[in-house]
């Protein structure tokens, strides 16, 4: 019987996380990682949207393994997105998609929330992969702001300056 429920569960699982892929459309291929400079423009761009909107934000650039590039932390935002940013940034490198996805996939309930126990899942926007060429070269993640939804903004405003 135990063994039944274990398999039931790993199919449950499985079916979580074919719907999240669906939810994207063909993945891209990884790329070489971005540059020093190219983080640095990123982040600049996702900085200033911060700004605009009255944030105080923590922003990572990471390359297509979520390995840290480039970081900055602006004055006064909270120490608790540090580890926060980072690991929206790997999400989104790692599995190639924003970190809304898994927020709004998870959000539904029911099996799919077994989806946060797979390892490097954060489930919170602001994440958002980068890419050039059509590959993904990184991804930024941005955390601060009172939600996902203004972080993704600043974090979009980032992704978009290396376009």
């Amino acid at each position: 019987m135990r063994r039944l429920s274990m398999i039931s569960l790993a199919v449950c699982a499985g079916l979580a996380f074919a719907s999240a892929a669906s939810a994207q459309q063909q993945q891209p291929e990884y790329g070489m990682p971005i540059n020093q400079a190219a983080a640095m423009k990123v982040a600049a761009a996702a900085q200033k949207k911060a700004t605009e909107i009255h944030q105080r934000v923590i922003i990572s650039i990471v390359g297509p393994s979520g390995d840290l590039i480039y970081f900055t932390k602006m004055d006064g935002a909270q120490y608790a997105s540090i580890a926060i940013s980072q690991q929206k940034a790997k999400t989104a490198a790692i599995f190639r998609r924003p970190t809304a996805v898994w927020e709004k996939v998870i959000g539904k309930g029911g099996h799919t929330i077994t989806l946060l126990t797979l390892p490097g899942v954060i489930a919170s926007a602001g994440g958002i992969p980068l890419t050039e060429n059509g590959k993904v070269v990184g991804a930024i993640g941005v955390s601060g702001g009172p939600n996902g939804t203004i972080d993704a903004q600043a974090a979009q405003a980032g992704a978009d300056a290396l376009k």
